[in-house]
Parts: C-alpha cells; sequence; structure tokens
C-alpha cells in the first residue's frame, strides 16, 4: 500500500530545506527532507506515493544524476525541480527527462504549490492506470491458452466462424469460449473486450470499434 502521499525534500542546504518543510506541513502534507540524493535512495521503499522536490546542484550525486537512478530503479515518483538561475540549462534537461516542473530560486509559495498539486495529481493517475493494469493481468492469468488465443484473433478482427474454421471445432464450440474469456475478463461487449486488450498491450486492429 502506498498510503498518504509523502513530498521528499532534497536539498543540501538546511535552511531551503526547513523552509519547505515548514511550508509544505502548515498546509497539511506529510514532508521528509534528505540533505543528499543517496540519503533519499536509502531511505526510499519503492510503492510510496508523493513527489520529489529536487535541487539539482548537490555534490556527491546530481539531481539530475537522481533521475537517472529513478528511472533505472523504475521509481516513478514525479520530479519537481527547484535551481538556481545558473542552472536553468540543467533544469530544462530534467524536464526534457520528465519532471513535471521546475522553479528558480527564490519562488513563491504558491508557485510551489502550484506544481505540488499537480505532481500529487499525475502520481494518483499513475498509480491507478498501473492498478488497472494490475487487474488486467491478473483476469488475463486465468485464460486458457485456447481462450487467450481467440482473444488475440478477436483484436485482429476474425469471425467465430472464421476462427471456428481455424481451429477446425464447430461454430459453438468459439461462441463458448468467446463467451467464457469475456466473463473471465469481465467484458459485457466487444468494444469493452477491447479497450482491455488495449490497456494489456495486446496489440488491435486499428479499424475495430473500441
Amino acid at each position: 500500500m502506498s498510503g498518504e502521499p509523502t513530498l521528499f525534500v532534497v536539498d543540501d542546504d538546511q535552511a531551503i530545506r526547513e523552509a519547505l518543510e515548514t511550508l509544505l506541513e502548515s498546509v497539511g502534507y506529510r514532508v521528509e527532507c534528505h540533505a543528499s540524493c543517496q540519503s533519499f535512495l536509502d531511505g526510499y521503499h519503492p510503492g510510496r506515493s508523493g513527489c520529489l522536490i529536487l535541487d539539482i546542484r548537490m555534490p556527491e550525486m546530481t539531481g539530475l544524476e537522481l533521475q537517472g537512478q529513478l528511472e533505472r530503479r523504475g521509481i516513478g515518483l514525479p520530479v519537481i525541480i527547484i535551481t538556481g538561475h545558473g542552472d536553468v540549462p540543467a533544469a530544462v534537461r530534467a524536464l526534457q527527462a520528465g519532471a513535471i516542473d521546475f522553479l528558480q530560486k527564490p519562488f513563491r509559495d504558491e508557485q510551489l504549490l502550484r506544481a505540488v498539486r499537480q505532481a500529487l495529481q499525475t502520481d494518483s493517475e499513475r498509480r491507478r492506470v498501473q492498478a488497472a493494469r494490475a487487474r488486467i493481468a491478473t483476469r488475463l492469468a486465468t485464460l486458457t491458452e485456447r481462450e487467450r488465443e481467440i482473444l488475440e484473433w478477436l483484436c485482429e478482427g476474425k469471425s467465430n466462424k472464421e476462427m471456428a474454421a481455424q481451429l477446425a471445432v464447430s461454430l459453438r464450440t468459439v461462441e463458448t469460449h468467446r463467451m467464457a474469456l469475456m466473463e473471465k475478463l469481465e467484458a459485457k461487449n466487444l468494444a469493452e473486450l477491447i479497450r482491455i486488450a488495449l490497456a494489456a498491450g495486446i496489440v488491435v486492429n486499428t479499424h475495430l470499434p473500441t
């Protein structure tokens, strides 16, 4: 369980960490501060929700290097970059690497709070999609080999008659398999079945209804 979202502040400047912690806690957020990127990595447990407020210029490991570490470890926390005026090109690279926003120091409280709200919304949506995909994967795992085959053929646009001929079975047999896979995937109709297949990464004929 990801639990209540946490705002992770990573900045080697103690005064900035304390100021951000005071601001963010004053509006009800849970805050966890780290003086270095490595400290954050050592303390972060995969699956925790929230966002990362990250300074770029730090000793030992920079904010950009931490972004790379997050990607390699599959940690999808949204990142808000905070940076000095001289670090703008690096901040742009951070945006290109997927950061939500970057704020130049000094920035207004409302600028940060707006970016945090956006980041938390992004994180919530990402987790919702992940949960939906996990549910679909669980359902797909219950399909028999033949049901999975028929699902893929349906996505290619094959009719029940065409599938029956290809499998050398009766039309009724194909219909039975089709009903079974739709029940297992909790799909009420073909359009819903196609949407499930798309979410699962199954290639679908683009001319089919979605």
